[in-house]
């Protein structure tokens, strides 16, 4: 590989807009993404930029084709290609490109990744980089979209049977309010790991 197309390949990056399925009003993100990073570091993306923890198991969906863990990881899963061994560039479609998204197979949370915008990249910027969302994730472990509202219902009802437990579960969950500093320096950890790599894929394209 020449320097120019080692380069070239590094600094392509991709509009990527994540929609979490279901919520009303939506729960959105904004990231652009070096179409160099495989899917398993998208997965890290999607987490960091959603507020989610890792604590529990995923898949995305691309074309038909389904991609997560390796088997020895996957606990007993359906079998499905590695997303480590792909690269986001390598999956995507003329114009645009949709990525449907599972993060834990209990609560199910569904997301719909819209990629498109392929281009050049701006040397001077680090990516992943945030670029704009809206409202907060609901908690971990809190019985998906059906459950998350039905405690916020209850956490306005003084008179719900569980409003006092939900309350103190939910410990000032404010659902409209979303915290970038947070993503952003979530991001800047995967963009700094990645841009480390970029200079010895370099330096060895040098020769």
């Amino acid at each position: 590989m020449t320097a120019r197309s080692a380069i070239d390949n590094l600094t392509e990056i991709a509009t990527v807009r994540i929609e979490l399925d279901g919520s009303d009003p939506p729960i959105w993100r904004m990231v652009e993404v070096p179409t160099s990073v495989t899917l398993k570091v998208l997965h890290d993306i999607v987490q960091s930029a959603m507020g989610w923890f890792d604590y529990h198991l995923w898949e995305m969906v691309i074309g038909g084709s389904v991609y997560g863990l390796p088997i020895e990881e996957d606990w007993g899963t359906a079998p499905r290609k590695v997303a480590s061994r792909t690269r986001l560039r390598d999956v995507l479609a003329p114009g645009t490109t949709r990525i449907d998204y599972i993060y834990d197979f209990g609560d199910f949370w569904q997301h719909t990744l819209i990629v498109s915008e392929v281009r050049a990249g701006d040397p001077a910027t680090e990516y992943p980089r945030f670029v704009a969302g809206e409202r907060r994730c609901p908690p971990e472990d809190c019985g998906g979209i059906p459950g998350f509202y039905e405690m916020l219902e209850a956490r306005t009802d003084p008179k719900h049977p569980e409003h006092s437990e939900i309350c103190e579960w939910l410990d000032g969950h404010d659902p409209d309010e979303l915290e970038v500093f947070p993503i952003e320096v979530a991001l800047g950890r995967i963009a700094a790991r990645r841009n480390a790599a970029a200079k010895r894929i370099i330096k060895l394209a040098n020769g």
